[in-house]
């Protein structure tokens, strides 16, 4: 059963997002740095050995749908008024939907490969490599501290490029209306991964303006929380170096995000296909129960 939801529900999901931050920040917060702990190490493995980074990256890949479905859990304990705790991050990982979690992998995947196809077909092998070398030039002139070449620019194939982007940020929203409310569908609403992610759609299809003014919000909110991250992380890099920064900044912004974004997720799925709306159904799907 697919809802619709009036416009403002979007700043409501926000808003009880919020909510649930403030309602446990230590014991949420604990868990957004634990997953921004293991991001961070597949990133200094990469520095360290390419393979051994690549690899790691991979799985750590694998594991976001599992880290996202727990970072859930322990939001839904949480709005219960149960303790989150740091094992509810691994909570997806021991349980019986991991085939139907791996799948909502399956948008990334197909965006991939049709958008690396397409930017083969449309800038070309040669213009592809020109590209690279391109960038490898003004990075060095930028690390240099010299002014970069505008004849630089104006080599490379622009109105192509543009145009791959715009493409790809297409693909990149159609794969969001997949995915959005997925995960909680499969975990709280028993349903297979190729299902949760098509009522994912549907239900995304039928509230575009909530959506749309969730969308906003959010970039407001996670710019207002990036000053505040940076701030916080300028100082410790005054205090103690630019490797202290750097390290605070990453651990403090996903502490902070991904509990923010599990709680969004949370209260969007309830009132799109639990039992949370306030509208009446529109949808003629089969009867769900959260």
């Amino acid at each position: 059963m697919i809802n619709k939801v009036p416009a403002s529900a979007g700043a409501e999901w926000l808003l009880g997002a919020f909510a649930l931050l403030r309602k446990a920040p230590l014991a949420l917060g604990v868990l957004g740095v634990l997953w921004g702990l293991l991001s961070m190490l597949a990133v200094q493995a990469m520095a360290v050995e390419v393979t051994l980074g690549v690899l790691l990256q991979l799985a750590l890949a694998l594991l976001g749908p599992f880290l996202f479905a727990g970072m859930l859990w322990a939001v839904r304990e949480v709005e219960q008024d149960r303790p989150a705790l740091p094992a509810h991050l691994f909570h997806a990982v021991r349980k019986e939907h991991a085939i139907d979690l791996l799948l909502t992998l399956l948008p990334q995947i197909v965006v991939a490969l049709v958008m690396g196809f397409l930017l083969i077909a449309m800038i070309g092998p040669a213009e592809l490599q020109k590209l690279a070398e391109v960038v490898a030039r003004l990075q060095q002139v930028a690390q240099a501290g010299g002014q970069p070449d505008p004849e630089l620019v104006r080599s490379l194939p622009v109105g192509r490029l543009f145009l791959w982007m715009l493409l790809l940020f297409a693909a990149v929203i159609a794969m969001s209306l997949f995915t959005f409310v997925a995960v909680p569908e499969i975990v709280f609403g028993g349903r297979g991964g190729l299902q949760a992610m098509a009522n994912s759609f549907r239900a995304c299809l039928h509230n575009v303006p909530a959506l749309i003014v969730f969308l906003v919000l959010l970039l407001i909110s996670l710019l207002v929380i990036s000053i505040g991250v940076q701030l916080i992380a300028m100082v410790v890099h005054l205090a103690v170096g630019a490797a202290a920064g750097m390290f605070v900044s990453n651990v403090l912004l996903m502490g902070v995000v991904m509990p923010m974004m599990a709680g969004a997720v949370f209260h969007a799925w309830r009132q799109m296909l639990g039992s949370g709306a306030t509208v009446a159904p529109t949808a003629d799907q089969g009867h769900f129960e959260a």
